[in-house]
């Protein structure tokens, strides 16, 4: 066998739908569109849940449950390696953080992850401190006060 000689198996290829082309193709006048309506215009598409005006399902069914998302607390997350960039004895503060631009938002506040090493003493105030974080400022010699 050479690379010339090569060829699909039989039923791996099919040949191009013509639309439009005829009446042999079965294809022919509307293209397998029907007769006139919303799907036979270009760019007419119907959204799968809605049902042709009939009150949908998901308004049909009753609501359960509770969602606390509207009242979730998201914090500003910050983590220690980022803390390097200020100079023995800073007392790191939301307000220096966001000063510095390390943090846009203070959203419900700020926690302090855990993530690389903490090489300077601090002094790091914060709302909320992750166990490995408090680890790493512990082991520097820093002190984490939560606000």
């Amino acid at each position: 066998m050479k690379l010339h000689e090569l060829e699909k198996n039989i039923g791996a290829t099919h040949s191009r739908k013509r639309v439009g082309r005829g009446s042999g193709s079965g294809l022919g006048k509307t293209s397998g569109r029907g007769q006139k309506g919303q799907k036979a215009r270009s760019g007419g598409s119907i959204n799968p849940v809605f049902e042709g005006g009939q009150l949908p399902l998901y308004r049909r069914l009753p609501k359960r449950g509770f969602s606390n998302h509207m009242f979730k607390k998201e914090y500003a997350v910050i983590n220690v390696e980022d803390l390097n960039i200020f100079e023995d004895g800073t007392v790191v503060t939301p307000a220096l953080l966001k000063e510095m631009g390390i943090i846009k938002k203070q959203l419900s506040g700020i926690k302090v992850l855990g993530n690389g090493k903490l090489d300077k003493k601090l002094t790091i105030q914060a709302h909320k401190f992750s166990a490995s974080a408090l680890e790493k400022i512990n082991a520097s010699g820093s002190k984490a006060e939560v606000i």
